[in-house]
């Protein structure tokens, strides 16, 4: 089973985002709807697919149950 992580976008190349996850880690996640992604946009990402944009609540509330494990 895979878990969608939650992370924000802070750099747009072509059709893949940098994310930014907790604990400053960075990876790249290929953007499956370009419209709805901008930098600073919140974001969940599966299998290095961003499958989600989210507000910034949910990524907070998503952030916090990720701390937790």
């Amino acid at each position: 089973m895979c878990i969608a992580a939650p992370g924000k976008v802070i750099k747009i190349e072509g059709k893949k985002a940098l994310i930014e996850y907790p604990g400053n880690e960075e990876r790249y996640a290929m953007i499956t709807e370009e419209n709805a992604v901008r930098v600073g946009s919140f974001v969940s990402v599966q299998m290095g697919l961003i499958v989600n944009v989210l507000s910034k609540a949910e990524s907070l509330s998503a952030q916090k149950a990720w701390s937790k494990n």
